[in-house]
């Protein structure tokens, strides 16, 4: 029979084995003290409910993009000038935000490392159930409890993240749309382009013309402006708070001994 590969150590740090020990009787754990209030949970807490609500409802969805865009009108509105200039910077911005926001709530050093210690962990876990043992097997389970703990952790933050950035898309796609002149209820933002028909490729096109169905062309093209910004920025911002972190420096980063440490 071979032996297991050769992975990077477990959470815990223990090498597998095939013995098990007794564990020694002891008193009921105390229940740990309740979690102090954090105003950043209510916030992205509020973000969340907000964000649904806008979805629902139009009124609240062009009311909040008519209040933001008392900031944002007279910062990159150009008078109205240049639509699409307008466009740009609002999805720059947009993506900054929410980016800054998703590396605020991901912990990328604990991220990297569950993924290290989740690959490790399976090459231990498919050595164990060739070889047929059970007692190798049930030995991997408080490894796997482990790793199971940490990724549902990542996802919460995760969700933290997509509070903020399905806000911000709502709320930034809804002005960028009142900017236009779109028909909004009565809602109406300031300043308001002086004219949709811009020229793409020696084209005159009319932004607020229908694409495809109920797309329209601005829709399309601020989605464009707004996708490459969101992936470059989130990579920017992970490089950067990895190579901050004395376990991602130098060569290490790709070394096993990088995966160690408890959880």
């Amino acid at each position: 029979m071979s032996p297991a590969p050769d992975a990077a150590p477990l959470p815990s740090g223990d090498a597998e084995t095939t013995s098990t020990e007794s564990v020694p009787a002891t008193t009921a754990p105390v229940r740990p003290p309740p979690a102090p209030f954090k105003p950043s949970t209510f916030i992205l807490t509020f973000m969340f409910i907000l964000g649904f609500g806008m979805i629902i409802d139009g009124q609240l969805r062009y009311q909040v993009a008519a209040t933001l865009g008392l900031g944002l009108g007279p910062l990159i509105g150009f008078g109205g000038h240049y639509p699409l200039l307008t466009m740009f910077v609002a999805a720059l911005i947009e993506m900054l935000a929410a980016a800054l926001a998703y590396n605020w709530t991901t912990d990328w050093v604990k991220t990297a490392k569950t993924q290290k210690w989740s690959a490790a962990f399976r090459k231990h876990q498919v050595a164990a159930m060739r070889s047929g043992k059970k007692d190798r097997v049930d030995a991997l389970k408080p490894h796997q409890l482990t790793i199971t703990k940490l990724s549902g952790e990542l996802q919460i933050a995760q969700l933290k993240g997509l509070a903020v950035t399905w806000f911000l898309l709502i709320a930034i796609y809804s002005w960028v749309y009142l900017f236009l002149g779109g028909s909004a209820g009565g809602i109406t933002t300031h300043p308001v382009a002086t004219s949709t028909f811009v020229n793409l490729g020696g084209l005159q096109v009319n932004l607020l013309g229908s694409l495809i169905g109920p797309i329209q062309v601005w829709f399309v093209l601020f989605s464009l402006y707004s996708f490459p910004f969101s992936l470059i920025f989130r990579r920017i911002l992970k490089h950067y708070t990895l190579r901050r972190h004395p376990a991602f420096r130098g060569p290490s980063v790709a070394g096993p001994e990088a995966t160690g440490g408890a959880a």
